[in-house]
């Protein structure tokens, strides 16, 4: 049924289950922007749709009903005259459907949240056909997509009244991998290796969109700098939009990224209310939940914590990459990410970045470790004893009785463990024992772009994992 898509099997799946079920469906597919939900749609369906229409972006309500009723009459081939309010709207397209003799009729609407606009009760009208009709039609396979994640799981998934778990299934659209980024990035014709595809990633975070506006026939500092350093670039302006289209009231989200940005381990709740000054805790809390669930930001407890020491932490790669880099609205050298090569500020943005890559790819990290069966809880550390201080950006706590410190490190070639490093690494070690006063086996564990090189001291590492391990495609 599809074209070639890369990665998504799961999605995919789903969407086949749905649309081969012999009933009415209900599929809400929603994603932050620029993550390909329309792509993945149209292409599973080659664009072979009953009706399909989609919301315009701060378009009148006049505007959406004037488009919907363009779309209605071009995929009829009759005419239907304009009305003016969305019930009438949508007895039209009964009227349509109802006259087909199809085996599976697919209805799409791309970006339904655009179309909700003020005064229109179109949510109302929406709710009457689906309730009233649509539900009722074996034949009928109804998917909706929104890039306005907050509306969509407030509004559709989350809704108390009329349209409450009338969602037979819901897909939430994630960035890709590394392994899909590098399926991606071969697809285009682009021929990378695997520690230029992990900076790559650690600049565009695995959004579909971003990858595509990359160009054979230039490196990746080239392209870095066409898309987001030189005049007009296009990637460098896309910054303010997403939050614009994603969230209602973006200022505040936006606060709350850039002040996540400056703090590399995370902050407490209360410590962003504190740094932002917000009055309003219950609307800081809808916040931080609606940033989650784009991905945005992640939440975690420190090691032996209870929820409310949980910790939030920037863990968009792009937005990250924007804040160390673009965020001054000053100009740009043209060829500053080519310039800036092996300076002090890349260097150091390297290696949180791929921190955050390795976040990204816990199961990877399970898999390598052979513990992809075991329970376990993903956390960080940082605690103080009287013998001093530490923290530790990873930890594995895990079922069986162990425990995993991992140490991570961006490298251009193999780790070179000196005895210093390693002393720091066991120091570190005996203050977590001592701090969290836990009987469990705790592993050294380090996690490289190219492994630890052999040596003196490698051998007190007790696992590795390395950057071809975070490309296995779970």
């Amino acid at each position: 049924m599809e074209q070639k898509i890369i990665g998504r099997q799961v999605e995919k799946q789903i969407l086949e289950k749905c649309y081969e079920s012999g009933k009415a469906e209900f599929v809400a597919v929603y994603g932050r922007r620029r993550i390909g939900k329309t792509y993945l749609i149209r292409n599973f369906f080659k664009d072979k749709f009953d009706f399909y229409i989609t919301g315009i972006y701060e378009g009148t309500r006049e505007e959406q009903l004037a488009f919907f009723n363009r779309q209605l009459n071009s995929y009829s081939s009759q005419w239907f005259p304009l009305v003016d309010n969305w019930y009438d709207a949508f007895e039209q397209l009964k009227v349509f459907l109802s006259a087909s003799k199809k085996k599976r009729k697919v209805v799409f609407i791309d970006e339904l949240p655009w179309l909700d606009t003020q005064k229109s009760r179109f949510l109302k009208a929406f709710e009457l056909f689906w309730n009233s009709w649509a539900s009722t039609q074996q034949n009928l396979m109804l998917v909706v997509c929104g890039s306005a994640t907050t509306w969509m799981t407030e509004k559709l998934l989350g809704n108390k009244g009329g349209l409450h778990n009338r969602v037979t299934q819901s897909i939430s659209l994630a960035p890709f991998s590394l392994g899909e980024t590098e399926q991606f990035i071969k697809s285009i014709g682009i021929e990378w290796d695997r520690l230029q595809i992990a900076e790559c990633y650690m600049v565009m975070g695995g959004i579909p969109y971003y990858l595509s506006k990359l160009e054979k026939g230039m490196s990746l500092s080239q392209n870095i700098d066409r898309l987001f350093f030189a005049k007009g670039a296009e990637l460098r302006s896309e910054y303010a939009f997403h939050f614009r289209s994603l969230f209602n009231d973006s200022d505040i989200y936006k606060k709350v990224a850039e002040t996540l940005g400056k703090k590399a381990l995370g902050m407490t709740r209360q410590e962003i209310q504190q740094a932002l000054n917000l009055q309003d805790g219950g609307r800081l809390t809808e916040v931080l939940r609606n940033l989650q669930r784009c991905d945005f930001i992640r939440k975690y407890q420190g090691f032996g914590q209870k929820e409310r020491g949980s910790l939030y932490q920037l863990a968009d790669l792009y937005t990250l990459f924007y804040l160390r880099f673009l965020n001054d609205d000053a100009e740009h050298d043209e060829h500053a990410w080519t310039n800036m090569v092996d300076s002090p500020l890349r260097r150091t943005w390297r290696g949180y970045a791929f921190e955050q890559v390795c976040l990204h790819h816990i199961p990877q990290i399970k898999t390598r470790l052979g513990i992809a069966g075991v329970l376990t809880n993903v956390c960080a550390w940082s605690g103080k004893t009287e013998a001093g201080s530490g923290q530790i950006d990873l930890v594995i706590d895990r079922r069986d009785n162990v425990v995993n410190l991992c140490e991570i490190k961006f490298s251009t070639a193999p780790f070179i463990l000196t005895k210093e490093y390693m002393l720091k690494m066991q120091t570190r070690k005996e203050l977590f024992r001592m701090s969290t006063k836990t009987r469990k086996a705790l592993h050294l564990t380090m996690v490289t772009t190219y492994g630890v090189a052999p040596g003196m001291y490698s051998g007190q590492i007790q696992s590795e994992v390395m950057l071809d391990h975070l490309f296995v495609q779970q």
